[in-house]
């Protein structure tokens, strides 16, 4: 069976604000076996409502068998009960879609139960939608519609139409974010396009609210023209005072991106690339202090060169890394490669890989002390992890299946993180998106530079005391409730004092 972590909150724990006990030092994650990487998931979760027998020993029965076929037992409830049956809710965590199937499939076959009701969990959270709009006041009077609406609003208007810098306090428009997707490359998914793309953008706001007390919506765009795609995010862009750009595919995502922060006076900023950059330069710093090496020193392999490695190089850059060598479907980027070029990548080939190394990712991997995977899984083998440089930091961030197994390197990689909240030291860019524009709009900043990201960085890093700290607690939990408003507070400072922000009263 599986072990938790041995050191920080558990990632299983609804309680993951918990502080963690003794740090037990271990090479590598969790103890599991390969096999056993899939997980039962919230994700997969199905809640039936069954009638049993109502005798002695019978439920702990059903429990046994529902564990047997590798469900998790999340939730139950009695309902009801009678001399002959006992009327209960389950909800089980399953593995997969087809898994839930299986199981209910079998439950079915059972004498001792009857599944009367079947609720798929993740569907009916998304029943209508996530979001909703409601009003701040009450409008049950004459006197109240007339200050809200005709003619007290007019008013208003006019006071903005004279100072538009009163629209931030007078309008939603100050703490409010568009999240902009085209659908053209949502995670684990690719192009499914806008509307199907819609209720990850729902979750997105949501979290926008949760974590940063921001109002965002979904803006959804039926066009994958980057300049028809600027052209409308700039035209909606005067009702929000920042822009979240998700799930467009590179390399138009960085076009899009630079040409918006460059025309509007709000800011931009691409989740995909500039999220997954900071929380992975978080961790690298934490995991740093463990290895006892500098940014300066290391050698950092990238695997995956579109929105997210192209981020990371450059945030590494940015804070001190000086070699970098990352890799993409034809192998490492070097200067003078015509494969699958593009104007990023020969821009970027001018300032990583500077003894200009040839091969593929298994070159590119000898003697690297740090390895960022945000590409496909299994492109990384267990003898790749140990051509590397001592004490290896291994980020595999490939999405749902990690680049490799953390089972696999256990042993061998000093500190491993993935994206998946099922193993220690989750990177989940939910760690700093709110953070930073909460930050942002507080000090209505004009552009999120990369001194606002880099403090992000290093706040989201200080959230882990130095007693809490060990290999599998190099990222805090993204509930913790100080993260969002540690990264707000350090992105206005460095807004500030670089100019992009200014003092609010």
């Amino acid at each position: 069976m599986p072990l938790l972590p041995s050191c920080g909150p558990s990632l299983f724990s609804p309680n993951v604000l918990n502080k963690p006990a003794d740090c037990i030092k271990t090479l590598g994650g969790y103890k599991v076996e390969k096999a056993d990487y899939q997980r039962p998931s919230a994700g997969f979760s199905v809640t039936i409502e069954v009638k049993i027998q109502n005798l002695p020993g019978r439920f702990s029965e059903i429990v046994s068998y529902i564990a047997k076929q590798k469900g998790s037992l999340s939730d139950v409830t009695l309902l009801a009960s009678d001399v002959h049956h006992t009327y209960r809710e389950i909800t089980i965590n399953c593995k997969s879609q087809e898994h839930s199937e299986q199981l209910l499939s079998s439950l079915r076959q059972l004498e001792s139960l009857s599944i009367l009701k079947v609720r798929d969990d993740t569907f009916a959270v998304h029943q209508d939608g996530k979001l909703e709009v409601t009003s701040k006041l009450k409008v049950e009077t004459t006197d109240q519609l007339a200050r809200v609406y005709t003619p007290g609003v007019a008013r208003v208007c006019m006071a903005i139409h004279k100072d538009p810098e009163l629209s931030y306090k007078y309008t939603v428009k100050g703490n409010t974010i568009a999240v902009v997707s085209d659908g053209s490359a949502v995670l684990g998914l690719g192009d499914i396009g806008p509307l199907a793309a819609l209720p990850v953008m729902e979750g997105k706001a949501m979290l926008f609210k949760r974590f940063a007390g921001l109002n965002a919506f979904p803006v959804c765009l039926d066009t994958t023209d980057t300049e028809e795609l600027i052209k409308i995010i700039k035209s909606l862009s005067v009702n929000f005072g920042g822009i979240n750009l998700e799930d467009i595919s590179a390399p138009r995502c960085f076009e899009i991106e630079k040409r918006l922060r460059e025309e509007l006076d709000i800011p931009v900023f691409h989740d995909d690339q500039h999220g997954t950059a900071v929380v992975v330069l978080a961790g690298l710093i934490n995991a740093l202090k463990i290895v006892g090496k500098k940014l300066g020193d290391l050698k950092v392999a990238v695997s995956g060169f579109g929105a997210g490695g192209v981020a990371c190089a450059r945030m590494l850059l940015s804070a001190g890394v000086k070699n970098i060598v990352a890799c993409d479907r034809a192998g490492i980027v070097y200067r003078g490669r015509k494969e699958r070029m593009n104007e990023v990548k020969e821009e970027l080939a001018l300032i990583t890989n500077p003894d200009n190394a040839k091969g593929g990712l298994k070159e590119a991997l000898q003697g690297a002390d740090v390895f960022i995977g945000v590409s496909e899984p299994g492109l990384v083998n267990r003898s790749m992890i140990k051509s590397m440089a001592d004490n290896p930091i291994v980020f595999a961030l490939a999405n749902p299946t990690p680049e490799i197994l953390p089972a696999e390197i256990e042993g061998i990689a000093r500190i491993i993180a993935t994206g998946r909240s099922d193993y220690a030291n989750q990177v989940n860019n939910v760690l700093c998106f709110p953070g930073i524009f909460r930050g942002a709009l507080n000090c209505r900043a004009r552009d999120i530079n990369d001194k606002m990201k880099i403090a992000a960085a290093y706040a989201i890093a200080q959230c882990v005391k130095d007693s809490e700290l060990c290999e599998d607690y190099i990222i805090p939990g993204i509930f913790r409730p100080d993260v969002p408003e540690r990264v707000a507070l350090e992105v206005e400072k460095a807004a500030i004092a670089t100019g992009a922000g200014s003092y609010r009263n």
